[in-house]
């Protein structure tokens, strides 16, 4: 069965695992959903992440991040560009998300990369997700 939504099925994996404090969340991979980790690995919301080959392809493995008292890192995780409504924006739209606590990732003619880079790059894009 084909998935409509791949990235959603990757925010939705990762928001239930950190709701039920897995230390690791597997799923299917992809160029995207890598790339998406190494901004959630950069941003300091993930501790690491990996891809193994699996009976098909390949998976992704992302090594979730908890503080001293052993809540996640990761508080909130939301899709904001859709299949069926694309949002774009330029890097002067892009406003720090909570006072630069959260993070917007977006996808740019230059790769993947948080709000932040795309305002010191100057370069907007397709806002992905929201993480917090």
């Amino acid at each position: 069965m084909s998935m409509s939504d791949p990235i959603a099925d990757m925010l939705t994996r990762i928001r239930n695992a950190t709701l039920r404090e897995h230390k690791q969340v597997v799923m299917p991979s992809s160029k995207i959903k890598e790339n998406i980790a190494k901004v959630l690995a950069k941003e300091g919301f993930i501790t690491d992440y990996d891809v193994q080959p699996a009976e098909i392809g390949f998976s992704l493995i992302l090594k979730l991040k908890f503080d001293s008292k052993g809540e996640p890192i990761i508080r909130s995780i939301q899709r904001i560009s859709k299949p069926g409504l694309r949002i774009f924006k330029g890097f002067k739209e892009i406003k720090p998300l909570l006072n630069g606590q959260g993070s917007y990732i977006v996808s740019t003619s230059k790769g993947v990369m948080s709000d932040a880079q795309c305002r010191q790059e100057m370069v907007g894009g397709e806002v992905i997700c929201a993480v917090s």
